[in-house]
């Protein structure tokens, strides 16, 4: 669903996208020669490598194969170096639509405590340094926090990246806290949710986020931007 969306979003606003759509059982070499082959392609400004990939391949050789200006995910090491400094070209499209919704809702971020639930490479931690370089106090929970539903509660602004349907439940939000729901989970119906418990919180909260409908689309929508900012930068076209 998310590649099909992804393949929608380059079509309306006027990319041209191209999948390679490969069998389990390609090869190491095998994807890093496709790798190589895109990155000295002058008519292919972006690549991504849609994970998780099959256990057999190393995700990590992988990534660190793309050339940096056409990293559009921000999963290179070069560009997560950037972003730890604050000085960088791209952002994962993921906690970047976070940001721009907490932008567009005019909801501040200096001084709030936030907590980020999750600190995969992809989410969790470049979350907390996105609300970190906005001055946010932040605090990354994970599996063996201690009293994590107390950390929780203490939250101005709470992002659940955690990959469990439903965790986030009304007793670990406190009232009028903002929650970013970045989850996209099945239930025990098989119907699509999200890693917050919506219907136990919604009333609890100031803002929160739907799924699906809410941080997936923005996360698109940043990927697009990326390319974008990856085309500008590899023909020489300032902003």
């Amino acid at each position: 669903m998310y590649v099909n969306n992804k393949k929608k979003a380059c079509e309306a606003v006027g990319f041209i996208s191209e999948e390679y759509a490969l069998p389990a059982e390609t090869t190491q070499e095998e994807l890093l020669a496709l790798v190589d082959t895109l990155n000295t392609r002058e008519n292919i400004n972006g690549i991504l490598v849609q994970l998780p990939l099959p256990g057999h391949l190393d995700d990590k050789a992988v990534i660190a194969a793309i050339n940096p200006q056409k990293d559009v995910d921000a999963f290179h090491a070069v560009n997560v170096g950037k972003i730890m400094l604050g000085d960088y070209e791209f952002l994962p499209c993921t906690p970047a639509g976070v940001m721009e919704m907490l932008r567009s809702y005019q909801i501040p971020v200096e001084g709030k405590e936030c907590v980020v639930i999750g600190r995969s490479n992809i989410v969790g931690k470049p979350m907390g340094m996105l609300l970190l370089h906005e001055n946010g106090t932040v605090t990354i929970c994970h599996s063996r926090t201690k009293n994590l539903a107390e950390v929780c509660r203490r939250a101005d602004i709470l992002v659940a990246a955690v990959g469990i349907p439903k965790f986030v439940k009304a007793d670990m939000v406190k009232e009028g806290a903002v929650v970013i729901d970045v989850g996209m989970d099945r239930d025990e119906n098989g119907k699509l949710c999200g890693d917050v418990d919506f219907e136990a919180v919604k009333d609890k909260c100031s803002f929160i986020t739907p799924v699906p409908g809410g941080v997936g689309p923005m996360t698109i929508a940043m990927l697009m931007q990326n390319t974008l900012r990856a085309c500008k930068l590899q023909n020489g076209i300032n902003d």
